[in-house]
């Protein structure tokens, strides 16, 4: 296995680690609501997506990163902050973050080769729920957010960084 696979493992399983504390963060202001069902949709998902990358980390013996504690925090902070200005600037939360991803994970996809194939799929896979987060925030008001473009870009760069860093630490 090649270091650029281990590396794509231990990003990938540190993104869906905070995803899943995002929604929780979400959940323990917005559960009770009428959104929490649809939360509780999407945290379902990526609990999944995080159990199958644990799984991949333990059965191709990649290390984890060594940030998961900080993204335990970070990510239910971002998702408790982003709920307590609203639903919707939850909803723009998602979105935010599944944009990035879909771009993460088309990219990852694009470069693993036939040997990677199953890998490929599982990522594929996950994108496309991905996708259907951000359409689900999106269905459910997330541009009406207050300061949406600032927010989203704010949170994207957030993304970006949490997934260099977790490339390599």
């Amino acid at each position: 296995m090649s270091d650029q696979v281990k590396k794509f493992i231990r990003v990938d399983h540190a993104g869906e680690y905070g995803a899943a504390r995002i929604y929780a963060g979400q959940l323990a202001v917005l559960g009770r609501g009428p959104h929490g069902p649809t939360l509780e949709h999407m945290k379902a998902q990526e609990q999944h997506h995080l159990d199958v990358f644990t799984g991949l980390i333990a059965s191709r013996r990649v290390r984890p990163t060594l940030l998961l504690p900080f993204w335990n925090v970070a990510g239910f902070a971002l998702g408790a902050a982003t709920a307590a200005l609203g639903p919707r600037a939850a909803m723009a939360c998602t979105v935010a973050v599944e944009e990035t991803i879909d771009a993460h994970y088309a990219a990852q996809a694009a470069e693993l080769g036939p040997d990677e194939a199953d890998l490929a799929a599982t990522i594929e896979t996950f994108r496309a729920e991905e996708l259907e987060h951000r359409d689900i925030g999106l269905a459910n008001g997330a541009e009406q957010a207050p300061a949406y473009r600032l927010l989203t870009a704010i949170i994207k760069t957030g993304c970006r960084a949490a997934i260099r860093i977790s490339e390599q630490i």
